[in-house]
């Protein structure tokens, strides 16, 4: 009876873990399809990836009655414990990735014409940002903390970036005043960017502390 509810514990901690990398693995989806769609204008794409959000609910849903059987009925000690609470902000901050994602989608269908600059170092933010995202779902897989810093190092790009295409685009709407709408879409968009980068090292952090029991603050 005791090994028979030992599997079963085991079971449903493997079940939290691969529900959390198969959030991360949306998430991924989710914002490499919005942000291909709005380089890209294409308004089709945009809608296949809004589709996407209600398989995403489906996953949290799964994630946090995973965390209510642990914490209720199996009562998790030390590392174990650990990986319950990280698996849970973890999935927080991945769901609000899909979040922004699916405003980014969002914006393709609100453009008439072509954009109004090139979206060069918008793209560079986001391949950045990418790059933080598979990084930080690699290292909670791993539970590889120098990765996670790692990953989480690359905020201060992303930030300085957001700051130049801001400034550019405010002083493009100041020489003018046609463009505002298309502009301040742009603005959200960077925003949108730079607050995925957040989320990544918030997950990075919650991966350091998974791995180490350190809390540590990375942006």
């Amino acid at each position: 009876m005791i090994t028979m509810v030992r599997e079963r514990y085991l079971q449903q901690l493997d079940l939290l873990k691969e529900s959390v990398l198969s959030l991360g693995e949306m998430s991924e989806l989710v914002f490499r399809d919005s942000m291909e769609a709005v380089i890209n204008l294409d308004v089709e794409l945009a809608g296949k990836t809004l589709a996407l959000e209600p398989e995403v609910d489906k996953l949290e849903e799964i994630i946090e009655a995973s965390v209510f059987d642990l914490l209720a009925l199996q009562q998790p000690m030390a590392s174990d414990l650990r990986l319950v609470v990280s698996a849970l902000k973890i999935s927080a901050d991945f769901r609000r990735i899909v979040g922004l994602s699916i405003n980014i989608a969002k914006i393709p269908g609100k453009f008439e014409g072509g954009h109004i600059k090139p979206l060069i170092d918008t793209k560079k933010m986001a391949d950045i940002a990418a790059y933080m995202l598979e990084n930080s779902l690699k290292s909670f897989e791993t539970q590889d903390a120098e990765l996670a810093k790692v990953a989480a190092s690359r905020d201060e790009e992303v930030d300085k970036l957001f700051y130049a295409v801001w400034v550019e685009l405010i002083e493009m709407m100041a020489k003018d005043t046609s463009i505002i709408s298309k502009a301040t879409y742009l603005l959200f968009l960077i925003r949108y960017i730079e607050r995925i980068s957040d989320h990544c090292c918030n997950i990075c952090e919650s991966v350091v502390y998974l791995a180490t029991a350190e809390r540590i603050k990375l942006n």
